[in-house]
């Protein structure tokens, strides 16, 4: 039976007020920060699915791990986010507010967005987010990074610059999220009777595996574009990508037809 929604409600007051806590305690985000996820983590549960929040989490260590990863080395070479590797609010919102879209429209289901796609719109543009992420935080310590447009040699930590290191992560963070989300809400969502679900054919693991790694590509050129002349900052930057992101997934699925759900 799937679940009604108070056993949402209080399952996601639950899951997303313990993972903004343990943000906070182990300086994964800011005060501000882990307020800010409580409140996309909320929506996401209410208007998305519980399971949905599982994949946040992953989301959220891996992001940890790959912050944490040779963190000496980043700060001497002043490449660090924030003092300690943490996030602001801001950093929050710009993976979040795509995720959030994708709750509401979900649950609405206007005219051209059937609940049938969310789930894998969803995955999408979390898997820019994580693709990304672990693009910047390990691709930083290459020796050789390079400028996306041009391919002229930038120092490490440049907007816009890329390296085999950095590119090959972001590849490996799309494939892993993607079949970490996909095994989600293709399973547990179906065994436990929730609302979402995502179709099982793995044409739509491959997807958000493919937009994770070039919404990536998308942020790297935005960055050596209009972030290198001060148009967009870093965090605007992450918000187009993984808007980007979904719309992309969003197209894509429109075109596919009508999606078999597991």
């Amino acid at each position: 039976m799937p679940l009604d929604f108070v056993s949402s409600v209080l399952i996601s007051v639950f899951l997303t007020g313990v993972l903004s806590a343990l943000a906070y305690r182990r300086n994964v985000l800011t005060w501000d920060g882990s307020l800010a996820s409580f409140v996309v983590g909320m929506v996401i549960g209410i208007f998305g699915d519980v399971t949905w929040l599982f994949l946040l989490l992953f989301f959220l260590l891996s992001s940890f791990l790959a912050t944490r990863y040779r963190f000496a080395l980043k700060e001497a070479m002043g490449v660090q986010e924030g003092i300690r590797g943490e996030r602001r609010a801001t950093n929050v919102l710009a993976n979040g507010l795509a995720l959030m879209a994708v709750a509401v429209l979900s649950l609405l289901q206007p005219p051209g967005f059937p609940k049938a796609i969310s789930g894998v719109v969803f995955l999408s543009a979390l898997s820019v987010a994580g693709s990304d992420t672990l693009a910047s935080e390990i691709g930083v310590l290459s020796r050789h990074t390079y400028l996306i447009t041009n391919g002229k040699p930038v120092p490490a930590g440049t907007d816009g610059g890329v390296s085999v290191l950095g590119t090959a992560c972001a590849l490996g963070a799309a494939v892993y999220t993607s079949i970490f989300g996909w095994l989600v809400l293709s399973y547990l969502a179906g065994i436990y009777g929730l609302r979402q679900s995502m179709p099982a054919s793995p044409i739509y693991l491959i997807l958000p595996m493919a937009i994770g790694f070039l919404g990536c590509q998308i942020d790297s050129v935005i960055g050596a574009t209009l972030e290198r002349r001060g148009i967009v900052n870093k965090k605007t930057n992450n918000l187009i990508s993984t808007v980007s992101g979904a719309i992309l997934a969003y197209i894509i699925l429109l075109a596919a037809g009508p999606l078999p759900v597991a």
